[in-house]
């Protein structure tokens, strides 16, 4: 018997056709529907494209106060989404380190810089940085980094390792990376709300006091992870020792405000957390 089993029958119930679902806590793994199922995640995407970037900072081909897009904006600020860009526009809409602004653009321009300083296609950076070494080898992207990459929530579980305990970064950039940047900076969480402050890290989304919010009630404030507008998410919650990795494939706005707070308290409290 799976120490999950009322989260499992929330999931049951659940509006959608597939979900495939793995959680990581202290003592052991649980999962609920096919983890090899394979479909596009969405902007959980982007920490996983975040990480690639991380290495190439660590590998010295990029910096993060490297100039991209606008004048000011740099690496750090696309990271953060602090660049000033819209959500898919070419031109940035306001000065960086101003707003909060969630932007696929800026994860755009993130890989046109990796992929001019290194002369590697990003595609094949993130393969050969982050998904091979991490045995993710049912993973790839296939079009907009912020948004396009494929995976099963089978292999989404080495990196929630990774995010947990990492392997290719330094532990001072991981800390960098889960801890907010810019951190007075006032911004909007799509299809959730506006938060003031509205804390990012380099790549994943800070809970903080975020309220109402697509994470548990009993999430700890430095809960951090990501979620796509697909339908799918993943957290961590450093706190709880816990993560969880979500698929399926149906609108977050049709679904996702009702169906995941629910869920995700339901692990935690099963795991007394």
């Amino acid at each position: 018997m799976s120490l999950l089993n009322a989260a499992w029958e929330l999931a049951e119930s659940w509006p959608v056709d597939n979900v495939s679902i793995g959680v990581r806590h202290a003592g052991g793994t649980e999962s609920f529907g096919d983890i090899q199922r394979s479909q596009r995640i969405a902007s959980v995407s982007k920490p996983l494209a975040a990480w690639a970037v991380l290495i190439a900072v660590e590998e010295g081909s990029i910096n993060m106060d490297d100039a991209v897009g606008q004048a000011g904006c740099t690496v750090r600020h696309l990271l953060s989404h602090a660049g000033g860009y819209s959500f898919d526009g070419a031109q940035p809409i306001t000065r960086p380190e101003t707003k909060r602004i969630y932007s696929n653009t800026g994860f755009e321009l993130l890989a046109e810089h990796v992929e001019q300083s290194t002369g590697i296609a990003f595609v094949e950076y993130l393969d050969d940085a982050v998904f091979a070494p991490l045995g993710m080898h049912h993973s790839s992207l296939q079009g907009s980094c912020a948004k396009d990459i494929h995976s099963t929530v089978h292999d989404m579980m080495f990196f929630v390792d990774e995010l947990r305990q990492p392997t290719l970064i330094a532990r001072e950039t991981w800390l960098d990376a889960i801890s907010p940047v810019f951190p007075d900076l006032a911004g909007v969480v799509p299809s959730v709300g506006s938060f003031d402050p509205c804390p990012w890290g380099l790549g994943v989304e800070i809970r903080g006091h975020k309220t109402p919010h697509w994470t548990a009630t009993r999430n700890s404030a430095s809960t951090f992870g990501h979620f796509g507008g697909i339908g799918t998410f993943l957290w961590v919650d450093p706190v709880a020792d816990a993560a969880c990795v979500m698929f399926a494939e149906r609108e977050f706005t049709e679904w996702g405000m009702q169906y995941w707070p629910v869920f995700n308290d339901a692990v935690l409290a099963a795991l007394s957390r």
